[in-house]
């Protein structure tokens, strides 16, 4: 009888309300599985195009079936949603975000930058500078960010990337920005605070990015970017802040953390956030640089705002912007990590991140596999990081006799500015000393030089007095000399992503250049290896009799 009872009681227990709850929580996961499945193939669906970033208003009115569609399907879910879990909820939020992102086949393309949403002062001064025409990474990059993106930037090195980020930035901060509102009564106009951090992990490429704000604001309004870089006098750099007070900042991770620490750089109310060349940034060297300026460069777009009722000032929602010629998965697994639903733009596309498989890289070079039916094959490369008009050339030789390929090779080729890359700073000198007994006007450049040294040899050189720059890594990013046609690795960069930053400082916004690499027999593998990965053909020559010869038996087939 205690038996009979307790199992009535367990018939009992089986009807009652929670039970019912868990049956309908299993019936809200059937179509929270529907869901995903509507977000893969909408995700799956391709690229995004300059259509498809317009005024939302416009996109309610041409895809409201389509919105409905995804209203009805989510609908018996807002019953129970108090009892989803915190995974699912987010891939509602997902599925919800992505309707804006409808994809069209056209491609993105601008025959100028009126098309592209910039405001009339804005490109008054490009004109002046002699810019009319946007480039492929340009066209696609300005009005993704101007809708207000984060953003992955990915475009070969000499792209035009830089003006990709400063255009949609200048168009929203400082004098040339778009007409005030009649609500807002010019008050913005007086806004005193930094609007916009831009970090680069070098010197040079940080000068580089001041100069070029200062070309579009003119000399009138100079004042308005302000330089925070290593190296420089740190109290001059801070009395300039107090001074000038400028809207946008451009620095090295070191310099902006430290000044930010000491707490003459605030920065809570910044509305944009800029990492050039991010896949340098994550260097450990700059880890704990990188984590401050995270935490204090206004606040993650997307984040819990509850730090507006603490101690510290409100924080602004900012917009996030990595930039690089190349693309790691550290770098994807970085955009999801410190930007809101990020996109990848690219020359003429852009696409989701959560398109992106959840690990490897981003290809460097080649054509996109398009057999997806297998999941094992390996991905070809895509060519996005090398520019397009450059021709490759390896050249065995031993190890004594390298510096005098190298003098031959410019003499066989006739380039007038080149660029050589070294691994060892120690080398750069000896390398500097065989070239001027030979006649060739050389100088070094490394980290261990002075500033003013520094900025010596590099006038020198885009100036035509030095006919070759001799120097490592530190040359590799933000050192901007369209006029180097000939860029050769005396020794072999690391990996394929340092060899496409190496051949990017020649073939610059579509310029001719070549790159040799002179190597060892032994080295051949690797010439082969990084000629895999990068999808290109690196031909095998020889320099004789003032002239560059081809070495068809020896020339490596891209496989």
């Amino acid at each position: 009888m205690p038996t009979l009872t307790s199992t009535r009681l367990l018939l009992l227990v089986g009807e009652s309300s929670p039970f019912k709850k868990l049956s309908h929580v299993s019936r809200t996961a059937w179509v929270h599985r529907s869901i995903r499945f509507f977000s893969r193939v909408e995700r799956d669906s391709g690229l995004l195009t300059l259509a498809n970033l317009g005024h939302k208003s416009e996109f309610e009115a041409t895809d409201k079936n389509k919105a409905n569609k995804y209203k009805q399907l989510s609908s018996p879910i807002e019953g129970p949603k108090r009892k989803l879990n915190a995974a699912g909820s987010n891939e509602i939020k997902a599925v919800e975000r992505k309707k804006l992102l409808e994809i069209e086949s056209a491609p993105f393309a601008a025959k100028s930058f009126s098309e592209l949403g910039l405001p009339p002062l804005l490109i008054e001064r490009l004109e002046g500078e002699g810019f009319t025409v946007p480039t492929d990474v340009q066209s696609a990059a300005i009005p993704t960010i101007l809708k207000s993106h984060d953003v992955v930037i990915q475009s070969y090195t000499g792209s035009g990337k830089t003006l990709a980020y400063l255009l949609p930035i200048l168009s929203e901060v400082g004098p040339l920005m778009k007409k005030f509102s009649d609500d807002d009564d010019g008050k913005s106009a007086k806004k005193m605070e930094i609007e916009a951090v831009i970090v680069a992990p070098s010197r040079e490429l940080g000068m580089q990015i001041v100069r070029e704000v200062e070309k579009i604001l003119g000399p009138a309004d100079k004042r308005v970017v302000q330089q925070l870089v290593g190296g420089a006098n740190r109290s001059r750099q801070e009395e300039a802040l107090k001074k000038n007070k400028p809207a946008i900042v451009v620095g090295t991770p070191g310099r902006i953390a430290e000044i930010s620490a000491s707490g003459k750089l605030h920065t809570h109310g910044c509305r944009f956030l800029v990492l050039d060349e991010v896949d340098e940034l994550l260097s450990f060297n700059f880890r704990e640089d990188m984590h401050r300026i995270l935490e204090h460069v206004g606040r993650r777009s997307g984040a819990d705002p509850r730090g507006a009722k603490s101690t510290l000032p409100q924080r602004s929602e900012r917009q996030t912007i990595m930039v690089s010629a190349t693309v790691p998965f550290s770098v994807i697994r970085a955009a999801r990590s410190w930007g809101h639903d990020p996109l990848l733009v690219q020359a003429k596309k852009v696409t989701t991140l959560e398109s992106l498989p959840p690990s490897g890289p981003i290809k460097l070079s080649g054509p996109m596999s398009t057999s997806g039916s297998n999941s094992n094959a390996q991905p070809q490369p895509a060519v996005e990081s090398l520019p397009p008009s450059l021709k490759h050339y390896h050249c065995v030789t031993k190890l004594q006799h390298k510096v005098d390929t190298l003098r031959r090779c410019v003499h066989a080729l006739d380039a007038k500015s080149i660029i050589a890359f070294m691994n060892h700073t120690k080398q750069l000198k000896d390398a500097v000393f065989k070239l001027e007994a030979r006649g060739m006007k050389a100088a070094e450049l490394h980290g261990d030089l002075g500033k003013l040294a520094r900025s010596t040899t590099l006038k020198k050189f885009k100036n035509g007095e030095l006919r070759v720059l001799v120097t490592n890594e530190l040359s590799a990013r933000g050192l901007d000399v369209a006029e180097c046609d000939l860029v050769v690795n005396l020794d072999l960069p690391t990996d394929s992503i340092h060899y496409a930053h190496r051949a990017g400082r020649t073939g610059r916004l579509g310029r001719k250049g070549t790159v040799v690499t002179i190597c060892e027999e032994r080295e051949v593998f690797v010439v082969k290896k990084l000629q895999k990965q990068l999808g290109i053909p690196i031909t095998a020559c020889e320099f004789t009799e003032g002239k560059l010869v081809i070495t068809e038996v020896k020339t490596l087939a891209v496989s």
